[in-house]
């Protein structure tokens, strides 16, 4: 366990830290925490692309609310390392691998340090991956997912296809290239605010620009083939998975175009003891959206957290 930076930008509030652990393959992975709350701790795993100062906002929040805060880079983005190095694409060998990053974290001595009980809070493939750590064992007394990636929306011909140039282009390095109609750049910083596809707040966007202006090294771009395939793979095993009956809390917005909506739906809904809200006019990211939806989704989560705490 090492230092590790924590960019001082828009939004991030004082009082974080950040340190880099090596998880069981020896990956290094960057973890941020902010300590002092007495009610508990919050995990929070973000989504495809995203790194911790973007949460900025959303800590915040949960500290305001007496919370400790504990945020992942995965693998291969934020300030994790990357494999081969690289910012154009999102790459990961097996889905799996993401479970050593909560892991490497959780077993920090400054995170084990921090007051129980922990709750799981996850955003679009945080959801996959945070499902997958209840599935596996991960001890929480509830969680709360946003947008969750539990499908991908792609035909089952495109699926199909992927599936086939993964296996057979693997020799020669194909499985590494982007998946088509996805682009090396980063989202944000490449589209206007006007249809973007993640939130309908200008303010929320902008910082997102700023973020990538600022601090170009937590940019990342499109998905690998690899990566699609794997996902795919992943999403399918745990639509049927046993989930512990814990208390679980899933949104999802109305304008939800970036993961598969009805997958969300089909899922939520068999989780045990867990509750489903839609979120009216809300894109990919309900909890950096408007003022109006962001009261909305945090009068929820303020209900749902005391019911648990």
């Amino acid at each position: 366990m090492t230092a590790a930076p924590l960019y001082n930008l828009v939004g991030v509030p004082e009082g974080g830290k950040a340190i880099f652990v090596s998880a069981k393959d020896g990956t290094k992975i960057r973890v941020a925490y902010w300590h002092d709350g007495e009610r508990g701790t919050v995990l929070l795993l973000p989504g495809r692309t995203e790194y911790i100062e973007k949460y900025g906002r959303t800590v915040a929040k949960l500290i305001a609310r007496n919370l400790n805060v504990v945020v992942i880079d995965w693998r291969g983005q934020g300030l994790s390392e990357r494999v081969d190095g690289r910012q154009d694409r999102g790459y990961v060998e097996s889905f799996k691998d993401y479970q050593q990053d909560i892991k490497a974290a959780l077993d920090a001595p400054d995170i084990k340090a921090l007051k129980e009980p922990m709750l799981l809070f996850s955003h679009s493939m945080g959801g996959c991956i945070g499902l997958r750590a209840l599935v596996d064992g991960l001890e929480v007394k509830g969680a709360v997912f946003s947008s969750p990636m539990w499908g991908l929306s792609a035909s089952a011909k495109d699926k199909l296809m992927l599936k086939v140039v993964n296996t057979i282009g693997r020799p020669i390095g194909v499985h590494k290239y982007l998946v088509p109609g996805t682009k090396p750049t980063f989202y944000a910083a490449v589209n206007p605010f006007e249809g973007n596809e993640l939130t309908n707040d200008t303010e929320y966007y902008a910082m997102f620009q700023s973020h990538l202006a600022a601090q170009p090294d937590l940019g990342l771009g499109g998905p690998t083939i690899h990566w699609a395939v794997e996902a795919i793979k992943e999403t399918g095993e745990l639509m049927d998975a046993h989930v512990p009956d814990i208390p679980t809390l899933t949104f999802m917005g109305t304008q939800e175009i970036v993961v598969d909506g009805e997958a969300i739906k089909s899922r939520a809904r068999t989780l045990p003891n867990g509750r489903f809200e839609i979120i009216e006019d809300g894109k990919h990211e309900v909890w950096m959206e408007t003022p109006k939806i962001q009261t909305q989704v945090w009068d929820i989560m303020d209900e749902f957290i005391g019911q648990i705490l």
